[in-house]
């Protein structure tokens, strides 16, 4: 046999193999009847919050803080306020920078405006930062709940067609009943599992930035403080405040 007969075999192998599989989701799909169709709805619902999380928590509300506080310092210690402003509304607007930059235009009006505005800019972020990941731990939980009720609704389905039906055909009809009523179960707890992971990443990451705004509100007010005597200008330029 030739190599180009073997990866013509090797590929109609493959394409079986794939007609198989989803020929077998199908067919549990079929099987797991109506209850089915919302467990798929939930799973929707969950992939468009965790993609949507995601990109949100790792890419437009991600910043390196280190490096940013790096650069904030030398502005601070040189006691240029303006220059201080004007680098931090040059960086990537992120909660973090936000916060930030609202303690920063209040160092004219004195330390306690300072601590008041950045108390307030974190608490107008912090809800950014954590909202619709907590619906994740919601809808995989009602994945698998809805997985449970498809398959103990099919199974009082099957004991009622068993009780009408000959003894001879009873185990038969009871063995497929059961294993049609399982899928419920199945896809219940495929769509459940990613969410439930997806929520405890997403969690994870939220917390951390949410610290991240803690820490540096912080260190910038701290920052302030030590070097207020330094600032020879106290004036907010216009261009930062747009």
């Amino acid at each position: 046999m030739t190599l180009g007969q073997l990866t013509i075999l090797a590929a109609e192998a493959a394409g079986e193999g794939e007609e198989s599989f989803f020929g077998g989701i199908a067919a549990s799909w079929n099987e797991g009847g109506w209850p089915m169709y919302p467990i798929a709805m939930v799973f929707v619902v969950g992939l468009a919050i965790t993609v949507e999380r995601a990109i949100v928590l790792f890419a437009t509300a991600s910043i390196n803080k280190d490096g940013f506080i790096r650069g904030l310092k030398k502005h601070i210690y040189a006691g240029d306020l303006d220059k201080a402003i004007n680098y931090v509304a040059g960086q990537k607007p992120t909660p973090l920078t936000n916060v930030v930059k609202a303690g920063l235009m209040n160092v004219p009006k004195g330390q306690e405006e300072v601590q008041a505005a950045l108390d307030e800019a974190s608490l107008r972020e912090t809800p950014r930062i954590e909202a619709r990941t907590g619906y994740l731990a919601m809808l995989g939980n009602a994945a698998m709940l809805i997985g449970l009720f498809g398959t103990v609704h099919g199974l009082i389905g099957s004991f009622k067609a068993v009780a009408h039906a000959s003894p001879a055909d009873r185990a038969t009809i009871l063995a497929g009943s059961i294993g049609e009523a399982m899928n419920c179960t199945q896809f219940g707890l495929i769509s459940s599992i990613p969410l439930l992971v997806a929520f405890s990443i997403l969690n994870g990451r939220t917390q951390h930035l949410i610290n991240d705004i803690n820490e540096s509100s912080v260190s910038v007010l701290n920052l302030i403080v030590q070097n207020r005597d330094k600032f020879k200008n106290m004036s907010v330029p216009a261009a930062a405040e747009e």
